[in-house]
C-alpha cells in the first residue's frame, strides 16, 4: 500500500512541496519514511493527503509505473 504525501509549508519552498507515494510500513514505525524517489521524509514534516491534488513527484510517479513492454503501446 502506497500513502499520498507533501511536505508541509514552511518545511521546503512552496515549489518543492510536491506530492510524494511513500510505501506504508507493515511492522514498527520507522524514525523516517522514504519516499519511491529515495526522498527522506521525517515525522511532523509531511502531510497525508486523503486524494489527489497538487503536483506531483515525477520521481515518484516513474518509480510507480509497472514495468515491461508494450504498456503503453496504445497511450494517447
Amino acid at each position: 500500500m502506497l500513502a499520498l504525501v507533501r511536505l508541509r509549508r514552511g518545511v521546503v519552498g512552496e515549489s518543492r512541496r510536491v506530492c510524494h507515494l511513500i510505501p506504508v510500513p507493515t511492522g514498527p514505525v520507522p524514525g523516517h519514511l522514504t519516499a519511491l524517489c529515495g526522498e527522506s521524509i521525517f515525522p511532523g514534516e509531511a502531510e497525508v493527503l486523503d486524494g489527489l491534488r497538487g503536483m506531483p513527484c515525477h520521481a515518484c510517479l516513474v518509480r510507480s509505473a509497472p514495468s515491461g513492454t508494450g504498456l503503453l503501446a496504445n497511450a494517447g
